[in-house]
């Protein structure tokens, strides 16, 4: 296989989080469904922001907290997303570069602003996200560059896109480019209400088009209807190269071929926001199985990698991930 510029190259949604504490009654009186993603529109996107208490804004979006989290680890990513060239877009696209990740799409001169998710985080720290989308729903396969994608050992999809039409397009083209080079593609289901959403699409694009498929334990459930965790990682073995599957203060399985290894998670003294810690978990995965890692090592990095993310609020990492990966050997 020829050499490569880029570990991971994500696509995803390109946002800008808004992030503030709440309690269960706020959830309740603005009928904010606990502990998963909600699209919203520009007008819910306007009064629930006004209804927020004090918000610390950051750039995010699950696949962009992916490719940050690789970059920290001392990886080699590229991101594609779309803003618009307004002040959040702007932010955006600074501090992704600012993280050591190659972010090169053209930013939207019309249409819908940049995308914000404005996130509540309860005591119990659970986030509830309430995301407007905007200018990401203009992102399409025009902006898939197939010399990055042939450039990059796995492309990194992040299903929150399969929503716009053009997002699905956009995955379908990256995902044949990927195979064309001998790349691997990874898919994350990224939510519950995503997969129930396109249970019969995404379960047609794993057996296609996926090699290393990331899911929590009620993603993988849901994705084969399944009446349990061990009913659905049965379900999952062969119908991809390798699944991924987290399930929180449990620890991972990672299941491939004949294989299972079960990893556990890593000791957190207080979760805080448990905002990113599926896409620091795929950062710290994906960074191993690029740079040589085997399976489980590569596990018990997105561990340490979620551990981090999960003890402060926001979903980028704080502290050094390479020095703490050094720190422990791995």
């Amino acid at each position: 296989m020829t050499e490569t510029q880029f570990d991971v190259l994500a696509i995803g949604n390109a946002i800008v989080d808004v992030i503030a504490q709440a309690d269960e009654a706020f959830l309740t009186r603005h009928q904010v469904p606990k502990g998963t993603m909600s699209l919203i529109d520009s007008e819910r996107a306007e009064s629930l922001y006004e209804a927020m208490g004090p918000g610390i804004e950051m750039s995010g979006g699950s696949a962009g907290n992916t490719v940050a989290g690789v970059a920290a680890l001392g990886g080699r990513a590229a991101y594609v997303g779309k803003v618009r060239d307004d002040w959040l877009g702007k932010v955006f696209t600074h501090d992704i570069r600012a993280a050591g990740v190659r972010f090169e799409t053209t930013m939207a001169e019309q249409g819908p602003p940049t995308a914000r998710s404005l996130i509540l985080v309860t005591p119990d720290a659970e986030r509830s996200m309430n995301t407007y989308l905007g200018a990401c729903v203009e992102l399409g396969p025009d902006d898939v560059d197939p010399e990055v994608v042939a450039q990059a050992k796995v492309t990194y999809l992040e299903g929150y896109l399969w929503d716009p039409a053009g997002g699905k397009a956009a995955f379908r083209k990256a995902s044949r480019l990927a195979q064309a080079s001998g790349r691997k593609v990874a898919l994350s289901l990224s939510d519950p209400f995503c997969v129930d959403r396109y249970r019969d699409e995404f379960r047609d694009f794993v057996g296609e088009g996926v090699d290393v498929l990331f899911a929590n334990e009620e993603e993988i459930c849901s994705l084969y209807q399944a009446p349990d965790f061990d009913a659905a990682l049965q379900a999952v073995r062969g119908h991809c190269e390798i699944a991924v599957l987290t399930r929180g203060v449990h620890g991972s399985v990672v299941v491939t071929g004949d294989e299972v290894h079960v990893i556990d998670a890593e000791t957190v003294a207080k979760v805080v926001d448990t905002t990113g810690a599926g896409d620091l978990f795929a950062a710290g995965f994906l960074f191993g199985i690029t740079n040589g890692r085997d399976l489980p090592t590569a596990a018990r990095i997105g561990s340490l990698a979620a551990a981090e993310v999960v003890a402060h609020y926001g979903a980028r990492p704080e502290a050094s991930l390479k020095r703490l990966l050094e720190a422990r050997g791995l």
